[in-house]
């Protein structure tokens, strides 16, 4: 009996220790070839997703260790000089990396919730990243060869493998609510547009309490509300700007039984080489009801005003001058250029980025209506 006691009070020695321990990290790194001495930085993205120091270290006798505590996990990179940088999940407890000099992107990390979800994911899509880049260097042989036949079937097949990637994102939420991970593929899921935003809020909802505690959820949660406040079927949110002449143009003023928000950059290739295009179908349609603001993503106004000369761009057009941080753009969630948003006559958004014959199709289909 006096055997079990003891017994019993090691355990919770052992207990209490161990959760002690968890009020802080530990990582341990260790990499072969890399000479003692080198630097290695701690790094994250702050506010505006800039790189920042947070702590420092060196190898030494083919390892090295960062030590802290971390209040909520987030995603940190450990950037060894000369040779790259490995992601990993800062979080309280013993996290280990076995790391690969000439090969630093096929690190395996461990040792804490985070961090086994984290290597479980990055090794599932890896096979999947490796498929892709083979179709691509077939597919660049094929054009080159002006193989349309191949083309066209590699083009099937990349379709396939984009969409069975997809699918192992969705599986992965769904599988670990209680996972750090998951908010970060969610947030891998807005970049790409992989999902709708219905798709992504009904995934976002499964998540749990304390997982939506953290940084990056709150930023899903803010960037889904976003998508949803601009997805078809909700009403195009009003904004107002200035105008090249400098009076303030508002959206409410323009509206025409169609209407499309054009945004748009003179920097932007693809804008430009579509912009021809718009206003054949904006000639065709202007005496039907077809209205155009764009909204241009410029820094320099004589920018803006060349360009929309040279194009012959006879539309409204709006600009706050502010590139990225235009306010328009943030309000409609605009993360690349050319987008566009079509209008109908009581400002409901009906479709979104359509080009060329796609543009095309959509509004003989509305005019026709």
């Amino acid at each position: 009996m006096k055997k079990i006691g003891v017994l019993f009070l090691m355990a919770l020695i052992a207990a209490s220790c161990g959760q002690q321990h968890k009020d802080s990290y530990t990582i341990t790194v260790k990499i072969d070839g890399v000479e003692d001495g080198k630097t290695v930085f701690m790094k994250k993205a702050d506010v505006n997703n800039q790189p920042v120091d947070v702590d420092s270290t060196t190898v030494q006798q083919g390892q090295f260790t960062f030590t802290g505590k971390a209040d909520t996990p987030e995603i940190h990179f450990l950037l060894i000089d000369q040779v790259g940088n490995i992601p990993v999940i800062v979080e309280n407890g013993d996290i280990e990396i076995e790391a690969y000099k000439d090969s630093i992107n096929f690190s395996k990390m461990g040792g804490s919730p985070s961090n086994d979800d984290f290597y479980e994911f990055i090794s599932g899509t890896r096979g999947i990243g490796e498929r892709i880049n083979a179709l691509r260097q077939q597919m660049m042989k094929a054009s080159q060869e002006r193989d349309t036949v191949t083309i066209a079937t590699l083009q099937d097949t990349y379709g396939d493998i984009q969409e069975e990637a997809k699918e192992y994102e969705v599986n992965f939420v769904e599988g670990h609510p209680d996972s750090y991970i998951s908010a970060l593929v969610l947030e891998k899921m807005l970049m790409s547009q992989s999902q709708t935003p219905e798709e992504l809020k009904e995934l976002y909802s499964s998540l749990s309490e304390d997982v939506k505690k953290t940084a990056v959820a709150e930023r899903v949660a803010k960037q889904i509300e976003n998508l949803t406040k601009v997805s078809v079927g909700a009403t195009a949110p009003e904004f107002s700007a200035p105008t090249p002449e400098g009076e303030e143009l508002a959206l409410k003023d323009i509206k025409g039984k169609i209407t499309i928000i054009d945004f748009w950059a003179a920097w932007c290739k693809p804008c430009r080489a579509e912009n021809p295009h718009v206003v054949k179908l904006y000639e065709k349609y202007k005496d039907q009801g077809l209205s155009i603001i764009g909204v241009s993503l410029d820094r320099k106004k004589e920018d803006w005003e060349k360009a929309i000369a040279e194009d012959q761009l006879p539309w409204h057009h709006v600009s706050n001058l502010k590139f990225w941080q235009d306010p328009i753009a943030q309000l409609y969630n605009v993360k690349a250029i050319p987008a566009t948003f079509i209008l109908d006559e009581n400002g409901k958004i009906i479709a979104k980025d359509l080009r060329g014959e796609a543009l095309d199709a959509k509004l003989a289909e509305l005019f026709e209506m």
